[in-house]
């Protein structure tokens, strides 16, 4: 007997280990032979991470269709690895270091260091996939890659070398976001815009050698509304101490008030008089006229903005900070700088990036300085030299302009440090060559987006993508397998040995001062006397990005690759369609080709799923409190509960408002199922070998054997098209309504009755159908369908798979005329429980109903099931009548109506003063609110959460108040 209680803490270990010591998820398990193939490449979690909601909802997704084509036959692959996380994994290891009192990584260098990251790696890494376990994710375990494992960094080589040979990977100068905690470049995807309190300062650039201009503002009429003599033009910062590098002032061509100054020089109002650099006012689209002065500073090393229209105008790219954000201390004094800088700016001449690169302009007195700091000292100088922008203070006084706003600013997700955008010497990818091929596959659609929506997000990104900065300067990832030579010549290939050769070949081949010297030191060679490694690795992105191959074995010619390669779906979510669906496309059309050459996609569908907010739609964030942990629900409710809601709740395009109570809820249909089973096996419900669903005479077993048919069908068919929700939504009417509350409800009769052919073909047929329900459950409810599975059995006996390997149902069984005679009989009954609820009627009483205008069918069927409706609808008997007695509530049920006289059930008068109370109550409750939600500053400084509850509760209040006037109006019709 099935136990009392369904305990998922002590079954689910036990399905995972019996799954395990049974390889059950093997690539090819369960494959019918010559079947066509499945594979779906897991987003690779970091080496670092935890199971957050993110994961549970993206594997659980994965899941639900890797376990729905292995049960339709296929040989499936679900490619389990992780990825090496550059930066997280180097600073959870320099944190361990650092706690256990080590020497740092600097201290002990970097061989050293990355021995210690592997042994990290080997005690603590890997802790999310035992979570994924839990999870009940199905992945070919034995296959786990890892993107820093041996094969991994072979493609990394072949791939690098490859594309740089191509001209697609080069080397140069361009502006990064840089962390100065971890003195490295970061991706966009690790930067973390937050808006926080800040200030703009306005500040005087006097023009050069003392000249003016008149400065004139116009209304929109052209009539002039203000108008004085200047000898400065105004701009306006939230970084002075970015003055020190820039390169020009740039005004809208269109801006008249500027007009006259264009292409004059004017002071930067920071450092030694003396020794003060000139820049040039120059036109460009930027600037906005209506903002601020109009004119901007033009600061190319230090804004991405600014970055752009220092490129356009040939305007110098100053750096000023060391990798640690400090204002630069290098080299010659200012002045020595200032006067070089004070040539380029008057010859108008740009020297190459590697001169300009040596020029420091940061004034002696600031060197050395945090930029934070130096950003102080140059305000307080300026303002101390009278060349502030003033305004009138309360008593009259001429003050500093200084604006107290909210900026946005920029973070390391990692860091938590203010990110700087810095000119640095970085590897680079060819972007915009690699994506052409890729936007051509999705626009032709071999490779679609579900939702279809997101196609636009990947095409504007794909369309205006700027060359990928691939190189990190950290010392865990792969290094980057390039070598200088002694003028900086570089040499790229897969090991030293090549490079070496490369190398050699190069300098004795070319007539130079070089030749002589590497052919002296090849006469007595020493490793690492010639060449010089890159110290920086690949950006973590770039290994990923080979993902759905690299994993499979590529360079080489697996017997994998060949087999899994395309790969079907990727599931994943929005926010790294840039950073890592478009590179895999790029990627993968660019390095695999079918035997015709033709390039082939990565996969055929990308399949997006939406975010896990709180119940409140609010975004999960530590600083929020909000975080929900799914170990903790797996802990609480069991890992089938987790998934189940997840599933139910995931509609495309919608994001996931998840509340630990709709989580109890689903635990509750798991139990109801149990119940049902507990219940069929206690009514001697047990599997028939014999059982032919074709051969069941009985109507109700018809009926439901036709409506497993029909869930068979939606369930398969949701699944294909990626409705998840849609799918677990049909399995939940199906189990919970249909076969719990109608099929074994009106079995019980059969079951207590003397009609042994009758009982015996309902107990096969009632385990014919659960049986058939655990296979459509089992994608979503793994752990408990597979203990159903093989507690049914029987005594004694054994099934003959599991079930994660048993045939997926494809009844074609139909009874139109059965299933419309039961759905009948449950609209009816439905219809009057819903009418006896909403009158308030008390479960004991009883009265007669009164059908009108039945035909020859529905009488034939009221008459078969008179006992049902009686016992389940709870009248009396049942009356045909021609008209509608007075004061009866009335059901329309396909052709007739039926009629429940409510002044023999309920107090009339009594029932309508209580529905109209509870109208003006609900009533009174909405005005209330919607008084809230139309006031601009309660929707505007409430917290977001809160103004989400009032929506909701308003929600629940008209659907309340429709209710309940169906009801008054029911009752005032009968009194």
């Amino acid at each position: 007997m099935l136990e009392k209680n369904y305990d998922s803490a002590a079954v689910e270990p036990r399905i995972a280990k019996m799954w395990d010591d049974a390889d059950a998820f093997r690539a090819g398990e369960g494959a019918k032979p010559g079947a066509e193939t499945f594979t779906i490449v897991i987003p690779p979690p970091n080496v670092t991470g935890s199971l957050h909601m993110g994961h549970a909802l993206n594997n659980t997704l994965q899941d639900i269709m890797v376990r729905f084509e292995r049960m339709r036959g296929k040989d499936v692959l679900w490619q389990p690895g992780m990825d090496h996380a550059g930066i997280a994994t180097q600073m959870v290891v320099e944190r361990k270091l650092a706690a256990e009192k080590l020497p740092g990584r600097r201290e002990m260098g970097r061989e050293a260091f990355i021995e210690k990251v592997w042994e990290w790696k080997a005690e603590s890494g890997g802790l999310i996939f035992n979570q994924l376990k839990r999870l009940g994710a199905s992945c070919d375990w034995s296959r786990e890659r890892f993107t820093m494992d041996e094969g991994l960094s072979e493609a990394v080589l072949e791939v690098f070398v490859s594309l740089y040979k191509e001209g697609l990977i080069y080397r140069g100068k361009r502006l990064v976001n840089w962390d100065p905690k971890f003195e490295t470049a970061i991706s966009d995807l690790e930067v973390e815009n937050r808006e926080v309190d800040g200030h703009m300062w306005h500040f005087k650039y006097p023009l050069a050698d003392g000249a003016t201009y008149t400065y004139v503002e116009k209304d929109a009429d052209g009539n002039i509304v203000f108008q004085e003599e200047r000898d400065y033009i105004s701009i306006a910062t939230t970084r002075p101490e970015t003055m020190l590098g820039d390169g020009a002032v740039a005004v809208h061509p269109s801006d008249e008030r500027y007009a006259p100054i264009v292409g004059k020089l004017c002071e930067i109002p920071v450092g030694p008089k003396e020794h003060r650099r000139l820049i040039p006012i120059i036109t460009d689209e930027y600037p906005e006229k209506d903002f601020g002065s109009g004119a901007v500073k033009i600061t190319g090393a230090h804004d991405f903005n600014d970055y752009q229209v220092a490129r356009r105008n040939n305007i110098p790219l100053y750096r000023l900070m060391d990798t640690r954000a400090a204002m630069r201390a290098d080299g010659e004094a200012y002045a020595v700088y200032a006067a070089q800088a004070l040539e380029i700016a008057k010859s108008g001449h740009v020297p190459s990036e590697a001169e300009v690169d040596d020029i420091n302009l940061v004034p002696d007195e600031y060197r050395g300085l945090d930029r934070y700091e130096a950003r102080k000292r140059i305000v307080d100088a300026i303002n101390a030299e009278g060349l502030a922008v003033t305004v009138k203070d309360a008593e009259g006084n001429d003050v500093p302009y200084v604006e107290n706003k909210k900026v946005m600013q920029p973070f390391g997700d990692r860091s938590g440090v203010v990110i700087e955008p810095m000119l640095t010497d970085q590897w680079f990818a060819d972007a915009a060559t690699l994506a052409k091929p890729a936007i051509a596959s999705v626009r032709e659609g071999r490779t679609n987006f579900v939702p279809k929506n997101w196609e636009k997000t990947y095409f504007e990104w794909m369309e205006n993508i700027e060359p990928w900065c691939i190189s990190r300067q950290l010392w865990w990832g792969h290094q980057i397998p390039a070598w200088y030579g002694p003028d900086g010549q570089v040499f790229v290939e897969k090991t030293e040995e090549e490079a070496l050769h490369a190398a050699i070949q190069h300098y004795i081949a070319h007539e130079g001062p070089w030749k002589a010297w590497v052919e002296e030191k090849l006469e007595n060679f020493a490793p690492g006397e010639i060449l010089t490694r890159d110290e920086d690795v690949l950006d973590t992105w770039f290994s990923s990005a080979l993902w759905p191959f690299s994993t499979l074995g590529w360079p080489e010619q697996t017997r994998e690759l060949e087999k899994y390669y395309q790969t079907d779906v990727l599931v994943t979510g929005f926010d790294i369609i840039f950073f890592w669906v478009a590179r895999m496309m790029m990627m993968g059309l660019h390095f695999m080709k079918d035997e015709f050459g033709n390039p082939v996609e990565p996969f055929h569908t990308v399949y997006v799923h939406a975010l896990v907010r709180d119940k409140n739609g609010q975004k999960m964030s530590k600083s929020k409190g909000n975080v929900i942990d799914p170990l903790e629900l797996i802990d609480e409710y069991g890992a089938d509960a987790l998934r189940f809601t997840l599933a139910i709740m995931a509609a495309q395009g919608r994001d996931v408002k998840l509340d630990p109570a709709r989580i109890a809820g689903y635990r509750n249909f798991g139990t109801k199922l149990w119940n049902a089973t507990r219940f069929a096996e206690m009514n001697g419900v047990k599997a028939d070998p014999k059982f032919v669903p074709e051969t069941a005479s009985l109507t109700i077993n018809r009926w439901i054997l036709t409506e497993l048919a029909r869930t068979a069908r939606d369930v398969t068919e949701a699944i294909e098209t990626y409705r998840f929700n849609d799918a677990a939504g049909t399995l939940y009417r199906f189990v919970w309504n249909q076969f719990c509350d109608w099929y074994l409800e009106l079995l019980k009769p059969v079951f207590s009755g003397e009609d042994e052919a009758a009982k015996a073909e309902s107990q096969a047929c009632a385990a014919y159908v659960l049986e058939e329900t655990y296979k459509l459950l089992h994608p979503f409810m793994p752990f408990m369908t597979e203990e159903l599975w093989a507690h049914t059995a029987g005594e004694g006996t054994t099934r003959d798979s599991m079930i994660c390997h048993a045939s997926w149902p494809s009844p074609a069984y139909a009874d139109d005329a059965a299933a419309d005679e039961i759905n009948w009989l449950v609209d009816l009954v439905t219809g009057i429980r819903s009418v006896r609820a909403e009158m308030n009627v008390p479960p004991s009483a009883t009265a007669p109903l009164v059908v009108v205008g039945a035909n020859a069918l529905t009488k034939a069927r009221l008459a078969t099931h008179d006992s049902a409706i009686r016992r389940l609808a709870r009248v009396a008997d049942i009356r045909l009548e021609d008209a509608a007695p007075k004061g009866a509530a009335q059901i329309v049920v396909g052709e007739a109506t039926a009629c429940l006289p409510l002044g023999t059930l309920i107090d009339l008068a009594a029932e309508k003063a209580r529905l109209e109370k509870a109208i003006d109550k609900a009533k009174a409750e909405a005005a209330r609110i919607q008084g809230k939600l139309s006031n601009e500053k309660f929707v505007a400084n409430a917290k977001p959460e809160v103004v989400e509850a009032e929506r909701e509760r308003m929600a629940e209040l008209d659907q309340q108040l429709a209710s309940l006037s169906v009801a008054l109006a029911r009752v005032s019709e009968a009194g």
